[in-house]
């Protein structure tokens, strides 16, 4: 398993990569094209997800949603 400092790099790349419009990367001479944004969303949170589990924080296992009509 790669160190929480390699994580946050990896994660701080592939959100540029993102903010930027793009989606192939080369790093260390190796290049990575993600087909769609979603792959690259999908990548950018199984990161998180990582950092956050090395980082001793619990998933997020439950949404509540609270709704009225108004008034």
């Amino acid at each position: 398993m790669a160190a929480l400092s390699e994580l946050a790099d990896r994660l701080e790349r592939l959100r540029k990569l993102r903010s930027s419009g793009r989606r192939a990367a080369e790093s260390e001479g190796e290049k990575v094209e993600y087909r769609s944004d979603a792959e690259l969303a999908a990548a950018i949170a199984d990161l998180e997800r990582q950092i956050a589990a090395q980082a001793g924080k619990p998933p997020v296992r439950v949404v509540y949603i609270n709704s009225s009509k108004g008034t």
